[in-house]
């Protein structure tokens, strides 16, 4: 029994062929930048972060009170 192989285009034309297929789509690439949570560092600034957020946020116990008087919770 022999094998058919199927003619393998080289990346470049799948790729181009992808992106004017998703482009007849209506869509758009974009690229996005994201931290690096493989980083050595990534927990830390994390942490800082957070702290940072919820020492200057003045409002944050109004909208914790905004949330829990509008939300729903559910029963136990």
């Amino acid at each position: 029994m022999s094998r058919q192989t199927k003619s393998v285009s080289p990346p470049t034309k799948r790729m181009a062929t992808y992106r004017q297929r998703m482009r007849a789509a209506g869509l758009r690439p974009v690229q996005i930048w994201v931290p690096d949570s493989r980083a050595p560092d990534f927990a830390a600034k994390c942490h800082r972060q957070a702290q940072a957020v919820a020492m200057s946020d003045p409002a944050g116990d109004e909208i914790m009170r905004f949330v829990s008087d509008v939300y729903e919770w559910p029963e136990p």
